[in-house]
């Protein structure tokens, strides 16, 4: 029994942290053209998060171009910007005193119920790629997944957030 409660929590947690992760592209981009980029200002200055995540942000943004190949430049192939969105999820769980679901009681009116109530913040991170001559959006990454204000690991989330988003970059047009 303790096994399949400590599975199940497992399982639970791990639903929680996980990160659902999207791209669309224009398929008709020679990604292999976009060699160095800068990041799009503008964008980036208007998403509400405090600048710290906004650091945290750029920092692994920088870590994944590089790993791609990509460079920094004055004079850049491609922009980056992004954007975030967030919600409050509420999870309300609810079980009686003789276990899960419904069970015989002695007592006409029923086995004492309990509840819990939790939040947690899901945010979206979306990553988008602008060609820097015709200023079009040829590439965005959409990641989704939770994370709270209280994170002691909150540099090592986001930098799970980008990869897990650039992932898809370069696309492959044949997906």
């Amino acid at each position: 029994m303790k096994n399949v409660i400590f599975l199940l929590s497992l399982l639970i947690i791990s639903a929680c942290s996980s990160i659902r992760v999207y791209s669309d592209f224009d398929r008709n981009i020679d990604f292999s053209q976009y060699q160095t980029f800068a990041y799009f200002k503008p964008e980036i200055d208007k998403v509400s998060i405090s600048d710290l995540d906004k650091r945290r942000i750029l920092k692994a943004l920088d870590t994944q171009m590089s790993i791609k190949g990509l460079s920094k430049s004055e004079t850049p192939d491609l922009l980056i910007g992004f954007t975030t969105q967030s919600k409050e999820k509420i999870y309300v769980n609810s079980w009686n005193s003789w276990g899960w679901g419904w069970g015989f009681s002695p007592w006409f009116w029923g086995a004492p119920n309990y509840n819990t109530v939790s939040s947690q913040t899901e945010g979206t991170l979306y990553i988008n790629l602008i060609d820097a001559t015709t200023k079009q959006l040829v590439w965005q990454g959409k990641g989704r997944g939770g994370i709270q204000e209280n994170t002691k690991n909150r540099d090592e989330r986001i930098a799970l957030f980008v990869k897990e988003i650039v992932a898809d970059y370069p696309p492959v047009a044949d997906r």
